[in-house]
């Protein structure tokens, strides 16, 4: 993805099935869960890279020990810190006597991460400061364990606003304001609740004060309070909790928009934002890996099934592409693209060359490749075939079939090396990215289409300051820039950096086109439409924005944005095309239901339509920032 894009976070999660002492007589060590967790987190650190946190619980420790443990980073490498000053601090009380590495018991009493329950949280930060107290995951502290609660996730909630306020009804006085702490709050509401209820029914029927910590913690209906919780959210989510007793739940939103896996073993019950790091750090077959539904740790749904809708960028970008099925996809949606490169290159191979940037199309890219050879081939096939009815198949003209007009790929980008673009002026930041990437010189002919894959365009801003000079540098007649994912014309509301709605380079075309037709009064009056939506229930909302793109055909406003991005300052007098992924061809590459809202406008929740609708309003007036509010 040529436009950088915050994302999603990452969550790993720990919870080991034997005591410490079984881990160290087989695998030599009592922190085998820690080192876990570590690696679960490292697997997947391109999901967070703002901040991180772990937490742990430990089971059954005696009255007056601590038992609930965290800690967060929000500096530079702050995964690797973490974990080294931990590791570093257990190697020091070892040093001191304090612990015995080789007895598990004194890890456990000693060491603060010597638990059975691990969660780990990276963290790309869409709203809210950018601190170690912004880290997940959030603590709820009391001095019953029954009360005390850990929460992180991967998650945006459309109506965060009116879930505090909710709090504010309450009674309750929350400070932030936003959706973590909501999450955080309102499940604490429903434990306290729970909690009290069964203390008041136990006190009565004479349980004793020293009895009823596991009276409790045995009685506590986890599922029913995580789904009590959750009536009111509006959003996607991939949640973990743990409960000071060692309960832990992990939840999914009903419709699947953000990833979760797990992994249940003998030795271990894990999970994880994507699949292949709980196969690699586990040494699991892809078959022993599930998607969570979903369910709680008992797989207990906490409400009514819904249309599954889970996120395509997933499949597009954000997850890594070693996923068995998600590499298969990128190399379908490459495939896919076949007939509009053919018809961007004039349908010969003869004078084009194919190449990708940034290095994440390179999976698409294998697959686009696969595709134009598959095609040059049905073209040979039917020439010989059709040479050989007229007699006219000669050794020479077979050779000249075979061996001719194949695809011709190339490596013409290389990431030299990570510039960091501490230059405030725009003009030296452009200056900057612009030597992000080198070309290979001399491969490229004047008379050649250069075709670039890239995985999507959001705002087009890269391509057109950065990426296209880069490729015009090797002087080709033209390029052709092809997008694996579809325009998107929508803004995100559920966990991706992607809420403002000027700033999508397919919006800006449309709106370009209207207003070059002499059209204004339609944008009026889908801004009064959309202030209209914005007074009726959410339930009842409809998505006005896509009024904008009525008019237009999707070639349209692919041919506005090729002109858009084109690069104005530069010694090259080529031709830019770009080119993006329907949604038919999306959708057959992708395996199962594919969330396509972005692209569409269709979004699963009724929040995503107060939000598009929001989006336009604060554009028209041009206010700029998330179109969902967290202020109270």
């Amino acid at each position: 993805m040529s436009d950088f894009l915050k994302h999603e976070c990452g969550i790993a999660a720990v919870r080991l099935r034997k005591p410490l002492a079984y881990y160290y007589d087989r695998y030599g060590t009592a922190l085998w869960g820690f080192h876990k967790l570590f690696l679960l987190m490292e697997k997947q650190h391109n999901r967070g890279q703002d901040g991180v946190g772990i937490g742990c619980a430990k089971l059954n420790m005696p009255l007056g020990q601590p038992y609930v443990f965290r800690r967060r980073d929000s500096e530079r490498d702050g995964l690797a810190n973490i974990f080294r000053k931990e590791m570093k601090s257990f190697h020091k009380m070892a040093r001191k006597g304090i612990l015995s590495p080789d007895k598990p018991d004194t890890v456990k009493s000693e060491y603060d991460f010597g638990g059975e329950v691990l969660i780990g949280h990276l963290r790309y930060g869409t709203s809210g400061e950018f601190d170690a107290g912004s880290c997940h995951p959030y603590l709820r502290r009391s001095n019953w364990p029954t009360r005390t609660l850990m929460v992180m996730g991967n998650f945006n909630m459309t109506n965060a606003a009116e879930l505090n306020q909710v709090l504010v009804e309450r009674g309750q006085h929350p400070v932030f304001g936003t959706d973590t702490q909501t999450v955080l709050e309102e499940i604490g509401f429903h434990l306290d609740e729970a909690h009290t209820d069964l203390y008041r029914r136990l006190r009565d029927d004479g349980v004793e004060g020293r009895d009823m910590p596991e009276r409790i913690s045995s009685e506590l209906d986890l599922a029913r309070i995580v789904g009590e919780s959750a009536q009111s959210w509006d959003g996607g989510y991939s949640i973990c909790g743990v409960v000071g007793n060692g309960d832990m739940f992990v939840m999914r939103d009903p419709r699947g928009i953000r990833p979760c896996h797990m992994l249940v073993t003998d030795e271990v019950i894990a999970f994880a934002s994507e699949r292949v790091p709980l196969m690699t750090v586990f040494e699991a077959e892809a078959s022993e890996v599930r998607a969570v539904d979903h369910g709680s740790f008992t797989d207990t749904s906490f409400s009514p099934p819904q249309r599954y809708s889970p996120c395509s960028f997933e499949k597009i970008y954000f997850s890594r592409g070693n996923d068995p099925q998600i590499y298969r996809e990128r190399k379908a949606m490459g495939a896919s693209l076949v007939p509009q490169v053919m018809a961007a290159i004039g349908g010969s191979f003869d004078k084009a060359v194919f190449s990708f940037i940034p290095n994440t199309a390179e999976t698409a890219y294998y697959g686009l490749m696969d595709g134009l050879r598959l095609f040059r081939r049905q073209e040979v096939r039917s020439a010989i075939l059709d040479a050989q009815a007229k007699g006219e198949l000669t050794p020479e003209a077979l050779d000249d079939l075979i061996l001719r007009n194949w695809p011709r790929g190339e490596k013409i980008a290389h990431k030299d090396i990570k510039m960091r673009t501490f230059i405030a002026q725009e003009k030296g930041r452009d200056q900057l990215v612009s030597h992000v990437y080198d070309i290979t010189y001399g491969v490229v002919r004047q008379d050649d289409a250069l075709v670039a894959l890239d995985d999507s365009i959001v705002r087009g801003t890269t391509l057109k300051k950065s990426i296209l000079k880069i490729l015009a540098r090797t002087q080709p007649r033209k390029i052709v820039v092809c997008s694996t994912a579809p325009q998107i014309r929508y803004p995100d509301c559920y966990g991706i950096d992607m809420s403002e709605l000027g700033k999508f380079i397919a919006f800006q075309a449309a709106v370009a086109l209207h207003r070059r037709a002499g059209r204004q009064s339609l944008l009026d009056r889908i801004y009064e439409e959309c202030r209209n939506e914005l007074q009726k229930p959410a339930a009842e909302m409809v998505n006005r924005v896509k009024g904008i793109y009525a008019a237009f055909t999707d070639e349209e406003v692919s041919a506005e944005i090729s002109r858009m991005v084109s690069p104005e300052d530069i010694d090259w007098d080529g031709e830019v095309e770009v080119i993006f992924q329907t949604i038919e061809n999306l959708h057959a590459s992708v395996k199962g239901p594919c969330g396509d809202w972005y692209f569409t406008g269709n979004y699963p929740t009724v929040g995503g339509y107060s939000m598009v609708n929001a989006a336009y309003v604060r554009w028209y007036e041009g206010i700029g920032g998330r179109s969902y509010g967290l202020q109270l």
